[in-house]
Formats: C-alpha cells, structure tokens, sequence
C-alpha cells in the first residue's frame, strides 16, 4: 500500500507507531523477548502452591478448559472440577493498595494482564464475578478480612 494514496502520511504513521509502543510498554514487565524484542506482559504470580496444570500448558488452554467446565456445570450440574473460574480467581487474586482484592476494572487484575497485552477481550465477568469471594481463596489465610463485606453483582464490585 502506498501511503500517500492512502491519505496517511509518514508523520501519522510514525506517531501511531510511536503510540502503541507506548501503551504496550506500559503494561509489560522488563523482561524481553530475546527472540522477537517484544517485551512479555506483566503477569502478577498466584497464591496457591501450584496450578492445576503448568504454566504454558495453562496459556494455551485455558479458555477450552474453562468452556468444558461451563458446560459440565451448566448441562450436567457438575461442581467442584479442578478448571472452574471460582478456583482460578481463589489462587489468582491480585490485590490492591487497600488489601482487598482487585476487580476486573483494575489493569492490575490477572486475567488482563495478559488480555490486554493481546488485546484480547474477557466477556466471563459479565456474569461472574472478578474477584473472589470470603472462603474462595488459596491463601485466605494471607488475606485475613479483607474480603469481610465486599460483594459483587454481575462482576463488578
């Protein structure tokens, strides 16, 4: 494509460059891709001893594993499998400056880190919530109260 056919000029294009490589270096962690150069996202670690299964396994699947869930759940009413979102948000929670759990409107919760890096859009906590609730967490011991009296609807706070 020609960019003086196309009505955008070098200018423009080097300040919409200039622009994404700021936003995206903003959400990335200082390590680099030593293959690519592309800085990896910022990923806060889990509470819980281990995941369920290993860490590239996880970033591969987990959305086929938390559909098969959804539908064991819903068609078979089957609870309490070790892919369901209420464990991952138990072991994944990020907290805030305040000690209580972040929501999903935070850039600093767990699944954006990485959606966000990949512009890729999470629709679960239209529904869910986005944070975990008194009980549901890995390390509840390391949180205390903090949860004491938050609640969620739809998701949100």
């Amino acid at each position: 494509m020609h960019l003086r056919r196309s009505g955008i000029g070098i200018g423009m294009l080097a300040v919409m460059l200039a622009g994404t490589s700021t936003l995206t270096g903003m959400a990335c962690a200082d390590e680099t891709n030593t293959v690519s150069g592309v800085p990896y996202p910022a990923i806060p670690e889990g509470q819980g001893d281990a995941c369920v299964e290993d860490t590239a396994f996880m970033r591969r699947n987990h959305m086929d594993l938390l559909d098969h869930q959804r539908d064991e759940t819903v068609l078979k009413g089957e609870r309490g499998q070790p892919y369901s979102l209420r464990d991952c948000l138990g072991c994944h929670v990020v907290l805030g400056p305040d000690a209580i759990p972040v929501t999903v409107e935070s850039p600093s919760h767990f699944c954006r880190a990485c959606h966000d890096y990949a512009a890729v859009s999470i629709d679960c906590f239209q529904c869910h919530a986005s944070r975990p609730e008194a009980g549901d967490l890995a390390a509840d011991h390391q949180l205390g109260s903090a949860l004491s009296g938050t609640t969620s609807v739809n998701g949100y706070e």
